[in-house]
């Protein structure tokens, strides 16, 4: 009796660490960065890492909320966080604000871009990683200024 009662144990406890094993990799799993873009906050909700391209002539921002060398945050009409950027007077340019590490909503901070959760640095004006542990850049927004605004292009 004692020897079926101690493999019994035994079954158990060994069941009982396999299962602890797989929930706590399934956590680490789901913390680390697999660099894949497999996040759906961090991709806009589709593993291509891209949100779709809001319609053409949505108007995002005033050229003078803009100033030159500095990027502002923005809502699309669609209720998609972004970012524009003025290099100089009449370069342009959009990006999603959704960090690509982790998804969270990264801040313009003058020429730079800094995701406040994990100090990811982006470059406003290309939306390329200066600073990890963000791997993949900002997915870019068309835009161009016509009269006076920054509009979706």
């Amino acid at each position: 009796m004692t020897a079926q009662s101690h493999t019994r144990r035994t079954v158990l406890t060994t069941g009982a660490a396999i299962a602890g094993a797989a929930v706590g990799g399934v956590t680490l799993a789901a913390c680390g960065d697999s660099g894949t873009g497999s996040d759906p906050a961090a991709s806009g909700g589709d593993a291509g890492g891209a949100s779709p391209a809001p319609p053409s002539g949505q108007a995002l921002a005033s050229v003078s909320e803009v100033p030159v060398g500095e990027a502002k945050s923005v809502t699309t009409p669609d209720g998609a966080e972004a970012i524009v950027s003025r290099q100089d007077e009449s370069t342009v340019a959009g990006f999603s604000a959704v960090c690509t590490h982790q998804g969270c909503t990264v801040q313009p901070e003058g020429t730079e871009l800094k995701c406040p959760c994990h100090g990811s640095l982006f470059d406003a004006f290309t939306g390329e990683v200066k600073n990890g542990p963000a791997t993949e850049p900002l997915p870019p927004i068309n835009v161009k200024i016509e009269n006076g605004r920054i509009v979706t292009a």
